[in-house]
């Protein structure tokens, strides 16, 4: 039976009156033929074999929190809101690692709401990002990942998909049935079907205990396998033209461990995310030079803090001020060389960032497209604000990052092809001839897809 959680929030991402598409960040801008939100995979089939009929393309839309093109059509775009839906878990005949049941979700869902009801459900994921806006489906299919060193990205959590086909034929994959398209379909950019429903790998409920202190930069390098090795998820923030970095630690309790309160980290919040930081960064584009004085007094004013939560309200973090973001995953033995290089380069061209550099981590994982394939990852995540022109800085960061065989979020700007990506995904040939096979015609591609994967 499902339980249905439809969010009543408001919906950011549906096209304005005049027919205009927007992403949150406002850097992608499209006019779709036709938006419609389906109200089930019967109701998707039927717009997309009419799509297809009509000789449009199809693209889907979850939150509209990518930063890369890969919702924008001319075409026929879906909004998912109304498939946002748990089913009742299941019980695993085993438990997986942690996990001790699964449960199938619309793939509309979003995931604040997920998280809500899992929590009503006595369950939790075992692993989130930092942002909670975006549908499941979005999330997944574009590699959103938190951070952990042991953890990997949400993909890694599914354990079966529903997608509805070009010719309207709805399908189940799972590791058992029809396994590459599995493969293909948990981080597919929505390149071959509309996925309807995910079944996910969940554990029961846990808390975790955050600790949050202001180290110098030198500290946290230097102890990295250290921090890594003695805590669960890990992730720092470099406030550029400083050397000084604000740690995050966050480690599992007994859900019997009382709450600890936030009130002594407002101020952090606000700093780092909110209020008080879109007054920065307003102040760095009027006046780009105070810039490194305010990330110096900003660095310093941050304060420890140590709290406990339920899981989801500690890995999610409120996000107010708009920005465009790169991000790039990299072997994690090359995470110095990275920054170092960044930080030169910084100094050398005069640029200003007013936002922290975040760096999380992830263990190895396999899913085809995942930035953490095969090999122990660092992310670093550049911002600027969103009323910045970033086209210099994000240039400069992928030149750094290609040196270093990095791997672009699918969901975050970048100016890589099919020539580099070849070299540094070594399932992508795997993942284009699935992508063949289910829709030869070419239905869920767009213009940004096709340049990416060279179709």
């Amino acid at each position: 039976m499902a339980i249905d959680v439809l969010s009543r929030a408001p919906r950011p991402h549906a096209p304005t009156p005049d027919g205009t598409w927007r992403n949150w960040s406002g850097s992608v801008v499209c006019r779709p033929a036709a938006f419609v939100e389906p109200a089930d995979a019967a109701d998707v089939a039927r717009h997309v074999t009419q799509a297809v009929a009509d000789g449009r393309g199809v693209r889907v839309v979850g939150g509209g929190h990518s930063f890369t093109p890969l919702v924008a059509t001319d075409g026929l775009l879906l909004g998912l809101d109304r498939l946002a839906f748990v089913d009742e878990p299941v019980a695993l005949a085993a438990p997986e690692g942690r996990a001790t049941h699964t449960v199938r979700v619309g793939a509309g869902l979003r995931l604040h709401d997920l998280n809500r009801a899992l929590a009503r459900l006595g369950l939790a994921m075992g692993n989130l990002g930092d942002i909670d806006h975006q549908s499941v489906a979005g999330a997944i299919s574009t590699g959103t990942h938190g951070t952990g060193g042991v953890a990997a990205g949400l993909a890694t959590q599914v354990r079966a998909v529903e997608l509805v086909l070009a010719d309207g034929t709805r399908i189940t994959a799972s590791r058992a049935e029809r396994p590459e398209l599995f493969e293909a379909a948990r981080l597919g950019l929505g390149t071959l079907g509309v996925l309807v429903a995910v079944t996910l790998a969940v554990e029961p409920t846990y808390v975790l205990e955050a600790r949050e202190e202001p180290w110098p930069l030198d500290r946290v390098l230097d102890g990295l396998d250290d921090l890594l090795a003695a805590n669960e998820h890990v992730e720092f923030y470099w406030f550029p033209h400083t050397r000084r970095a604000l740690t995050k630690r966050n480690n599992r309790r007994p859900v019997s461990d009382a709450p600890l309160g936030r009130v002594r980290g407002f101020v952090d919040d606000e700093l780092l995310s909110n209020g008080l930081f879109e007054v920065v960064n307003r102040v760095g584009r009027l006046a780009p030079r105070a810039i490194p004085r305010l990330n110096a007094v900003s660095s310093r004013a941050l304060s420890a803090r140590r709290f406990t939560a339920p899981s989801h309200e500690v890995f999610v973090s409120p996000r107010r001020v708009r920005f465009h973001e790169t991000e790039w995953a990299v072997p994690h033995e090359a995470l110095p060389a990275v920054l170092a290089e960044l930080e030169t380069w910084l100094e050398r061209s005069g640029e200003h960032v007013s936002f922290p550099m975040e760096v999380r981590f992830a263990a190895p994982d396999d899913v085809w497209l995942s930035t953490a394939y095969g090999r122990r990852t660092a992310y670093v995540a550049v911002h600027q604000y969103w009323r910045t022109d970033r086209r210099r800085l994000f240039a400069a960061v992928q030149e750094i990052m290609v040196a270093h065989e990095g791997r672009p979020h699918w969901g975050k700007e970048h100016a890589v092809a099919r020539d580099y990506l070849e070299t540094v995904y070594p399932r992508l040939g795997d993942h284009l001839a699935v992508r063949a096979d289910v829709d030869p015609s070419g239905t869920f591609l767009n213009p940004h897809v096709r340049q990416v994967l060279g179709l």
